[in-house]
């Protein structure tokens, strides 16, 4: 722990590149949704300027404070009306699973990303540069997958339960999308009681590990390279 002057300069350091990692899953995730959308024909993210990358349009607070704490959190919603979709029910799920597919590649890119540092630092040592920009793709991998598996639960108001949706009958499907008014209550005290827990890490652990073997080439092929 490196002090000076009493301040903790390494652990704010971490914090700062653990609060930048989740800015960009959550406003990645949220812009893919927007942007889902917006090619399946509904403007309306694109008009209240949900299309856009700075953070500031997305952020919850409260959601960005559950990341911080927990790993698992959220953005504002993007507006969706599918009115404008031709198939409203297919075009809510292709709207939700872009979020979630969008933190699984970015995942994969950082992947790739963590394995090269590691060829790189394996044979030409270590750097506080390397380390930093390592330690920043690992928690990359972390928060995007974390992110992603969780809004895959198949319960309102999160992704997953868009994709359930698609396969309710109508009469069904309206009540099922009526409880996204309580659902975030009900997640919130689920996952403060930590029931969800085991199964949230177990998932994420097994996600987390089969990336970085898939990507393993790029740091055999880094270590070639330069070797």
């Amino acid at each position: 722990m490196e002090l000076i002057h009493g301040i903790d300069w390494y652990g704010m350091g971490t914090m700062f590149l653990r609060i930048v990692a989740i800015l960009l899953c959550l406003v990645v995730h949220e812009v893919c949704h927007g942007l889902a959308a917006y090619r399946l024909g509904d403007p309306t993210a694109k008009m209240s300027n949900r299309l856009s990358f700075n953070p500031l349009h997305h952020l919850d607070v409260f959601g960005l404070i559950m990341m911080v704490t927990v790993g698992f959190g959220w953005a504002k919603p993007v507006p969706v009306d599918p009115r404008y979709f031709r198939k409203p029910k297919q075009g809510m799920a292709i709207t939700a699973l872009a979020g979630p597919i969008s933190n699984f590649l970015l995942a994969y890119i950082a992947a790739l990303g963590a394995n090269a540092l590691a060829g790189v630092m394996t044979l030409r040592g270590e750097s506080t540069a390397l380390i930093t920009a390592f330690s920043f793709c690992y928690m990359l991998i972390l928060m995007n997958i974390g992110l992603g598996v969780f809004n895959l639960i198949p319960f309102p108001p999160l992704d997953g339960s868009k994709v359930v949706a698609m396969f309710l009958p109508d009469r069904l499907y309206i009540r099922w999308m009526q409880l996204e008014r309580y659902g975030m209550v009900i997640l919130m005290a689920v996952l403060w009681f930590g029931w969800l827990d085991t199964y949230l890490y177990a998932a994420r652990t097994f996600l987390v590990d089969m990336i970085l073997r898939h990507t393993e080439g790029v740091f055999y092929l880094t270590m070639r390279l330069l070797g």
